[in-house]
């Protein structure tokens, strides 16, 4: 699902729980001042289209009462030094209360133990029970807040006093150490988005002051020393300098910038003293929208992801009926006295715990994805990652994307009465309103021209048409000349490479031939994404047939469809991907400006080369922000990675907990196994997440 720009984004102080944030998001997404909306607990946020945000924070206080809204992100408090001591003494007590135990069978030390462990039991486990209370009062019974109060409640009640408050308290134990890692985890995933500046140096009244970034205006001239970031986009009006731009596309070699030159906020100057002219304002620049996009990537679910959360609404009460009847069932066939399977119940309630999963796999996403914006590749969305790990039909622009889209005029050939320099003269004329790559290819090769345009048409997918004085001018590809009847001969429809023919008042003149090539590493990404998996590629261009040939021969793309009109490149890519529908997700890549029916079209849209292009940003899935195609491959591997990586927890995790669910039903496991196994799976699957950042 694409959210729409309305959603905004707030943060959720006090969210501890995975179990939490799914509540909070199904309850919140059924009210009726509520669009759409998602909870990431990974990032601590809330994504909401809503004019109502009062009653949404009274809704949430219903369903999970401490947890606020707030409009600013708030620093993660976590004090880890605090909740250790707690856990000592807490520990301390545990084992001082259980050695007298069995140590003094008679009172008063045997109050005095019991006393000991009541004591330790209410404080480690008194955040379970008020929320499991809470919970009850709106019923809601099937938590894992409720499963352990149950649990060690009726541990109580059969005699296994020890056990009930070990449970509880190393359940505590274990909630602190996934807090830990969840929190660790976060910090890891955020300090590889770390290109967003804390201060800039702006000239104000001739003097140099140090400011907060938000407050810099457009116009304004910034100081960057080096080793400094550059806080906003813009260009350089003083100095020179070499530039780590790795933050934003992900490569290693610094460019080289001087005056006149853009730079991008997030970038560092390395070796120079530069003064910037500041073009946008903090929170439109390249470093607070590449911040934002991967932060709100998280609200994009993957379908694995709404198939855990969904599946955990279900397994938690699947197991506790699954309990009930381990402790009513086999004391009535006489297998066995109440006590003892009521015992081997509670195992499977302690074990039954859903946190490794809906903590692993947002975790995992998340990571994939911070994962991937190391690499200089953007995606949008878990549901993107998740489709890139599953990518069966591929389909490239050759222009710009396959190319360099460097043009430069080869040939120019005269037919008739028209000298070739005329031909460039009026070719150049009737190009010079276009942006096409190839029209300023031959703007650049005719040099000053001094003609006014009296009449200017574009014509769709073919050329343009112009009056200029008292001559008419067309100038377009092979189709320009079928579409307006053009006279010609049929040597000039088969030449090799890419052909602009010019007509001067209906009469075929000549044409110009212009060329391009490969980019260096073209060859190399179509190989590596074969590596992958991927077999079925192709290429849709406007270009005629012996210019795709030419291009495409050393390549191994063997599919390609030329002579496409903008229009026709969407109704060939969905003839293209409905080939392979059934099989897996289709997948475009082009420069994300003329491109955009396509990419919209593909189940992932890929744009190339972005950094510094709003335009791309808005319009594509995934976007790459340098021209390097080897990136599309590298995507694709993070994103079969992740896949993997989560798949290995769901799996463990589910083996784990029904391994000691039978081990206690044949009384194998224990409380005190069951609590090490759900807490410790939990940890594990944390750990496995965070490989996806390596």
């Amino acid at each position: 699902m694409k959210r729409g720009n309305e959603m905004k984004k707030y943060t959720l102080e006090n969210l501890d729980c995975p179990m939490c944030a799914a509540k909070i998001e199904e309850g919140v997404k059924n009210l009726a001042c509520v669009k759409d909306a998602a909870v990431v607990f990974a990032t601590k946020t809330l994504m909401i289209d809503t004019d109502n945000i009062y009653q949404v924070q009274q809704a949430i206080d219903k369903i999970e009462k401490g947890v606020v809204i707030h409009e600013k992100k708030q620093e993660e408090s976590f004090n880890v030094k605090n909740e250790l001591m707690l856990l000592g003494v807490l520990l301390a007590a545990f084992g001082a209360g259980f050695y007298m135990l069995h140590t003094f069978q008679t009172p008063p030390m045997s109050y005095v133990s019991y006393a000991v462990l009541v004591i330790v039991y209410l404080v480690a486990g008194k955040d379970v029970i008020l929320l499991s209370i809470k919970n009850l009062r709106h019923g809601k019974i099937f938590d894992e807040n409720f499963l352990m109060t149950f649990a060690t409640l009726a541990a109580w009640a059969i005699g296994s006093h020890e056990e009930a408050v070990g449970v509880m308290l190393f359940y505590r134990a274990g909630e602190f150490f996934q807090d830990l890692a969840v929190h660790k985890s976060r910090r890891s995933i955020h300090s590889l988005l770390e290109i967003r500046p804390d201060y800039a140096v702006v000239l104000r009244g001739g003097k140099e002051c140090r400011v907060n970034p938000e407050t810099i205006n457009i116009g304004e001239t910034i100081i960057v020393k080096a080793g400094e970031k550059i806080a906003l986009d813009g260009k350089i009006i003083k100095g020179k300098t070499s530039l780590d731009t790795r933050a934003l596309t992900g490569e290693s070699v610094p460019r080289s910038a001087k005056i006149g030159d853009k730079v991008l906020s997030g970038m560092i100057s390395l070796t120079g003293i530069i003064e910037v002219q500041v073009e946008k304002i903090f929170a439109e620049s390249s470093a607070s929208k590449i911040l934002d996009m991967v932060e709100n990537a998280a609200a994009n679910k993957a379908k694995t992801e709404n198939f855990i959360t969904k599946f955990a609404s279900y397994y938690t009460p699947v197991v506790f009926f699954t309990a009930f009847i381990i402790a009513v069932v086999p004391p009535l066939l006489d297998m066995g006295s109440f006590s003892q399977w009521l015992y081997r119940a509670l195992v499977a309630l302690v074990v039954s715990c859903p946190c490794a999963l809906i903590i692993s796999v947002p975790l995992g996403y998340f990571g994939g994805i911070g994962g991937a914006s190391k690499k200089g590749i953007l995606i949008k969305g878990a549901n993107y990652l998740e489709a890139l790990s599953n990518i069966q039909a591929v389909a490239f622009d050759k222009t710009g994307t396959l190319t360099k889209g460097i043009f430069t005029v080869t040939e120019v050939k005269s037919f008739g009465k028209y000298s070739e320099d005329e031909i460039v003269k009026y070719a150049a004329v009737a190009e010079s309103k276009s942006s096409h790559p190839i029209a300023r290819s031959i703007v650049d090769y005719a040099g000053n021209i001094n003609y006014s345009i009296n009449e200017y048409e574009e014509i769709s997918g073919r050329g343009v048409k112009v009056s200029i004085e008292d001559k008419e001018i067309m100038v377009g590809n092979d189709s320009l000349l079928h579409f307006t009847n053009t006279i010609h001969d049929e040597s000039v429809c088969n030449i090799l490479g890419s052909v602009a023919h010019v007509v001067i008042d209906k009469e075929y003149a000549g044409y110009i031939i212009i060329s391009d090539e490969l980019k260096d590493d073209t060859i190399e990404a179509v190989n590596k994404l074969y590596e992958t998996g991927i077999k079925n590629i192709t290429v849709l261009t406007g270009d005629n047939k012996y210019a795709t040939e030419t291009t495409l021969k050393d390549t191994g793309i063997k599919e390609y469809y030329y002579d496409l009109l903008p229009s026709d490149k969407a109704v060939k890519f969905k003839e293209f991907a409905d080939k392979y529908k059934g099989s897996g997700y289709s997948l475009y890549v082009g420069d994300g400006i003329n491109d955009a029916p396509v990419l919209a079209m593909a189940d992932v849209g890929v744009s190339m080369g972005a950094a510094g292009s709003d335009a791309a940003i808005e319009t594509a899935d995934v976007v790459i922000m340098n021209d390097s195609l080897v990136k599309l491959a590298d995507a694709v591997k993070v994103a079969k990675k992740t896949k993997r990586i989560i798949w290995q927890n769901i799996v463990f995790a589910l083996g784990i907990k029904a391994l000691f669910i039978i081990l206690g039903l044949f009384d194998i496991a224990s409380m005190w196994m069951a609590v090490f196994g759900d807490v410790g799976v939990a940890l594990l699957a944390l750990l496995n997440s965070m490989r996806v950042l390596r």
